[in-house]
């Protein structure tokens, strides 16, 4: 009976999404809010193809950026440190700080937090050997994007702050979350544009051709909804937002990307 109304539910939320259309980024995320119809706050979800080949080093990418609203959730972090360090993290908020003893805890298949952070002396002898675990989920340290440091401080605020790491997979896509349903639809947008301009600013030199293949923004529960991938300049992408008229500099149109 529940998966007759989870189908239901599933279908008519369907329904409402033309599978052929590329929305605008504005009429995308009004959709996405309107099939968002369970009864808990769904995460709204970016997905981007992108036109590399990650077989190549060179075009894979992997970073962070700081999304303006957030992710709607407070994110745990897990720290190791050790002395002045492991007070500092204890001090920006961290939930979780350790050495050894907090290896042997992920060790023992324990990895319920969202973020890991550790101290440079730390690396090798400690949280290495937690590749295997930590790595396929993607919550490995990493001094490329920030978590393997001595600004542990630093990187705990910004952890906390809604601050998002982002990579590709084996098929050239980036998945990422931009919030929560409940935002408001000017927010959700302002945190799309903040990903659409990180990811066409990290575009790879060796990439060519068409580089933003697909865009699509999905809920936990709801139906994909494909966007216009022309529109990559925060301007274009505000035009229609709600909860404030776009700019007249938001309304420029702007060129369209032209194949490398």
């Amino acid at each position: 009976m529940t998966g007759r109304r989870r189908g239901k539910r599933f279908r008519a939320a369907y329904e409402k999404v033309d599978r052929d259309h590329h929305y605008a980024p504005a009429e995308a995320v009004a959709l996405v809010k309107q099939t968002a119809s369970t009864k808990f706050d769904e995460t709204v979800e970016v997905h981007l193809r992108l036109g590399v080949n990650v077989r190549h080093a060179e075009e894979q990418l992997r970073g962070t950026l700081a999304l303006p609203h957030g992710l709607g959730k407070e994110v745990t972090v897990a720290v190791f440190a050790e002395g002045d360090g492991a007070k500092a993290a204890t001090e920006a908020g961290a939930d979780h700080v350790g050495t050894q003893d907090l290896a042997d805890r992920v060790n023992d298949g324990w990895t319920d937090f969202d973020v890991a952070i550790a101290t440079p002396d730390l690396m090798g002898p400690v949280v290495s050997k937690l590749g295997r675990i930590l790595g396929p989920q993607g919550k490995m340290p990493n001094p490329k994007v920030g978590t393997v440091t001595n600004d542990i401080a630093k990187a705990v605020s910004e952890a906390k702050a809604g601050k998002v790491e982002y990579r590709t997979d084996r098929q050239a896509v980036i998945h990422l979350t931009i919030g929560k349903a409940s935002f408001d639809e000017r927010a959700l947008l302002e945190n799309y544009a903040a990903v659409i301009e990180e990811i066409v600013r990290a575009r790879p030199a060796a990439a060519k051709g068409r580089y933003l293949l697909s865009i699509t923004l999905a809920t936990t529960m709801g139906p994909g909804v494909r966007v216009d991938a022309s529109r990559t300049r925060e301007a274009e992408i505000l035009v229609g937002a709600q909860n404030g008229a776009p700019s007249a500099a938001e309304a420029e149109p702007a060129p369209v990307e032209a194949p490398a």
